[in-house]
């Protein structure tokens, strides 16, 4: 079994946990605000994530350095979570933890996650009409692209979501023509 998928099996129950709490106390906002902005600043932030993971570094190491990074930034439930999971030897797992916990809040507040790669960055206009057409395909409230810009799809794009993907890339219908130029060359 693979280290990620370990991981997620175990930050799901953490996720869950936290995810019932934050609605028993009334914080989801404040909570599902403070992972969304964690989220972005842990991807920008690949020495702290790496420090968090490594064994060797001790949890005091380790929550000191979270409380002068992030004390005064999160919410005060927030940041005894994350002092819970240090503690527990489970701050490795922050990543998926805070993946989990936002599915459950997309899924709960019926907003649809949805993957787009584009050969070229979405003017405003196009998102906000991809996402009006999402909206009706899906029938979800709300819906969150997660845009990935890959200039090897040469142009159009690709968009995934949990069940289907759909190919609109140029890339792709080069492909299908490549195959069948090379089946009526064969005959």
């Amino acid at each position: 079994m693979s280290k990620n998928v370990l991981a997620a099996k175990i930050a799901v129950p953490y996720a869950r946990a936290l995810f019932d709490f934050s609605v028993e106390k009334n914080i989801m906002h404040q909570i599902t605000a403070d992972f969304q902005n964690l989220e972005v600043f842990l991807d920008e932030s690949a020495e702290l994530v790496d420090y968090l993971n490594n064994p060797i570094v001790n949890n005091t190491a380790k929550s000191e350095i979270l409380t002068k990074i992030l004390k005064s930034q999160v919410n005060t439930e927030t940041f005894k979570f994350l002092m819970v999971l240090v503690e527990r030897d489970r701050i490795n797992i922050l990543k998926s933890v805070i993946s989990n916990y936002l599915e459950l809040v997309y899924e709960t507040a019926s907003i649809k996650t949805i993957e787009v790669a584009t050969a070229y960055p979405f003017a405003n206009l196009q998102k906000n009409t991809l996402i009006q057409k999402l909206k009706e395909l899906t029938n979800a409230r709300e819906i969150r692209l997660v845009i990935t810009v890959d200039s090897s799809l040469i142009g159009g794009f690709l968009i995934k979501t949990e069940s289907k993907v759909i190919d609109f890339t140029i890339k792709n219908q080069l492909q299908k023509l490549a195959k069948h130029l090379d089946t009526v060359l064969e005959l």
